[in-house]
């Protein structure tokens, strides 16, 4: 079984492994697909329409199935890979460690903003951005420029003692453990790491920056720490609601996977400690 690594303890073969299984993907014409379809879920996902990726209860699952069918993909061309994690509340500054030239790269420089070191840098002929916002074709980052603290480790307790998982009206003003987790209300989790990112970690092209999976898994593992604490939880809702995924519906856009076939990440992966 996969075993998700905090992306500061990979070893130097785990990141070049990492590295090349999504340059691979790219390279083929796979990894665009990911950010299209989370571009789509992005532009869709309202607060008073059908929501499924976002502003809803399925945020968390359906990133869950996102990220194992990402996963997936990278296996394909190495079995060994597996997807690490970012815990920002300890790795909070631009010298941490995923931002050096052998994993990720670096912040945007220039007036552009422009990525120019690491393998994602436009000039390695790696990483054009083909699904993308604007004109520009290479990665943008602004590192802390758009709001200048990360989550700390007392706002992600804060967040993990909120109960229920969530409730009505299921959307981004939700009190609850989701919407707090997602950003929208509170602290801001989710929403505010993307900001602090920025460049395309601001657009529903997201994914277009790899930290977006070692983000993600991040918050995947929050959502397995909230489980832990709180085994009388539950996903909500449980029965059918309108314009949101419930307990046993199918997620789009693969309507084949409920939320309820999710709730234990140990099923798929485990990570290498809980939060």
């Amino acid at each position: 079984m996969a075993v998700r690594k905090n992306q500061a303890t990979l070893t130097a073969q785990e990141k070049r492994d990492f590295v090349n299984a999504v340059l691979t993907l790219k390279k083929q014409g796979g990894y665009d697909a990911f950010v299209t379809t989370h571009n789509q879920f992005i532009m869709s996902d309202n607060d008073d329409t059908e929501r499924t990726g976002h502003r809803s209860p399925s945020f968390l699952p359906w990133h869950r199935k996102f990220l194992l069918e990402f996963e997936k993909a990278l296996q394909a061309v190495n079995p060994a890979v597996s997807l690490p994690y970012w815990d920002w509340t300890a790795d909070r500054t631009p010298n941490a460690s995923l931002w050096g030239a052998d994993l990720l790269g670096g912040n945007g420089t220039g007036t552009g903003n422009r990525v120019t070191t690491g393998p994602f840098a436009y000039s390695t002929g790696n990483w054009p951005l083909t699904v993308r916002p604007d004109s520009r074709p290479y990665l943008v980052r602004r590192l802390g420029a758009d709001t200048p603290n990360l989550p700390t480790r007392a706002d992600v307790d804060s967040v993990l003692a909120i109960t229920p998982y969530d409730a009505a009206p299921w959307n981004s003003d939700s009190a609850g453990f989701r919407n707090n987790l997602e950003g929208w209300t509170g602290v801001n989790l989710h929403n505010r790491v993307h900001v602090w990112v920025g460049g395309a970690m601001g657009t529903g092209m997201s994914p277009n920056d790899p930290v977006f999976w070692l983000h993600h898994c991040m918050i995947d593992r929050l959502w397995a720490a909230w489980q832990s604490r709180h085994p009388d939880q539950g996903y909500l809702p449980t029965t059918p609601t309108q314009d949101v995924v419930s307990l046993n519906d199918t997620m789009k856009p693969w309507n084949d996977t409920a939320p309820a076939a999710l709730l234990d990440h140990t099923a798929f992966y485990t990570y290498d400690s809980a939060f």
